[in-house]
């Protein structure tokens, strides 16, 4: 089984999609599946070859929001493409122009659209949220309804990992909605992996004794992400004990985040980790996972933390509050520091061996990504069978 994957997010500088698209080139079994990558780039361009496929780039010209990242603009080249590789199923994981171009091909193949991204929460919920209910907002971005609506007749499938979105798309009108999990690295995320030592150091970094409560957050420097206000809820919740914030993440707001920092001592600002098993032991050796948004479709960070039996403090909505298990850290009402603040403080007023204790428990019960892919690639299977039988 030949899948062409349509990534218009995915970047060779990393990111979330470019994660995702590593486990599924290592999920893929030669022999049996082949996943081929085809991204926007500055050429056309094959920039990787492994056993499971390849990534593949089209020229195409650079995303003026973020210039790390193209975007498809040549639909014929597209197609052309499309056709030299005669795919038996097609992925388009974009909800914006992409889809829609590959909905207009002509080859006679399954295909689905993958939702890794929540444009409405990340931007329509975030702007107007606080003037408007999510049925007003929903009214006013009705043409994107209608967008979506329209891919979901020309799809067989739409996948998304997260159980809130995938609520929210069959609310708005689409269908063919099935949702799939995503997971950690089998072996990778463990408790076992505390080291006290590290602990000690990242406090330092900090500005603190070990005696104080570790809080590590990680992502991008974007605004959707709300550090400031994670910083101020951590500002807040220090003048009740002791705590400090490693942030590890970089990206195009990063001045807006510098300043932002500067206000507390105690919040120590980091480069992205991009070693897999420091991450994890990172992970392992913290006393909180803290988290401000709520645009996640998945939030891999708190799927990782949870496997890593770490305490997740997280937002009541979207991908990272599907994360939550109760027991296991404190949720938060979105959008409000205040809210987050509270939590912060009643995750400090908790004995801290105990709530260490319970997320241990449940470390194994986060499910792999390769339990995602053999999911995913049985769904396309079953689709490709589908589509023969009827021809």
């Amino acid at each position: 089984m030949r899948i062409v994957d349509v990534c218009a997010f995915y970047s060779p500088q990393g990111g979330g999609v470019k994660t995702y698209v590593e486990r599924k080139l290592a999920a893929a079994r030669p022999g049996r599946e082949e996943v081929i990558i085809l991204a926007p780039g500055p050429r056309d361009a094959i920039l990787r070859e492994v056993p499971g496929g390849s990534v593949r780039t089209i020229k195409g010209p650079l995303f003026p929001l973020d210039r790390r990242y193209r975007y498809f603009q040549d639909e014929p080249a597209l197609h052309a493409a499309l056709d030299a590789l005669a795919p038996d199923f097609v992925e388009c994981s974009s909800p914006w122009g992409s889809p829609s171009m590959v909905a207009r091909w002509e080859g006679q193949v399954p295909r689905a659209l993958i939702m890794h991204a929540d444009p409405l929460s990340a931007y329509a919920y975030r702007w107007f949220g606080h003037v408007a209910s999510r049925e007003m907002i929903d009214k006013g971005f009705d043409w994107f309804w209608r967008h979506l609506r329209k891919l979901d007749e020309s799809y067989d499938l739409v996948i998304s990992a997260s159980p809130s979105l995938s609520a929210r798309l069959v609310e708005g009108g689409m269908t063919g909605v099935h949702t799939i999990p995503m997971g950690v690295e089998t072996g990778l995320f463990d408790p076992a992996r505390r080291d006290a030592d590290l602990r000690t150091r990242l406090l330092a970094r900090c500005g603190l004794g070990p005696e104080a409560t570790l809080l590590v957050a990680l992502g991008r420097h974007a605004s959707e992400k709300r550090w400031p206000m994670v910083f101020d809820a951590v500002t807040a919740a220090g003048y009740q004990r002791p705590v400090g914030l490693i942030l590890f993440g970089d990206g195009r707001e990063r001045s807006r985040v510098v300043r932002a920092a500067e206000l507390n001592p105690h919040v120590h600002l980091a480069a992205p980790v991009t070693d897999r098993q420091g991450l994890a032991t990172i992970l392992a050796s913290a006393d909180a996972l803290v988290h401000g948004c709520e645009a996640e479709t998945f939030c891999m960070v708190a799927a990782e933390a949870k496997a890593s039996g770490l305490p997740i403090i997280v937002p009541d909505e979207g991908g990272a509050s599907d994360q939550f298990i109760a027991g296991q850290g404190v949720r938060y009402k979105a959008r409000s520091a205040a809210s987050l603040a509270a939590a912060i403080v009643e995750f400090l007023a908790d004995d801290p061996v105990a709530a260490r204790l319970r997320a241990t428990a449940s470390a194994s019960q986060v499910p792999t990504m390769e339990a995602h892919f053999e999911t995913l690639f049985a769904l396309y299977r079953q689709q490709i069978a589908q589509a023969r039988h009827v021809a």
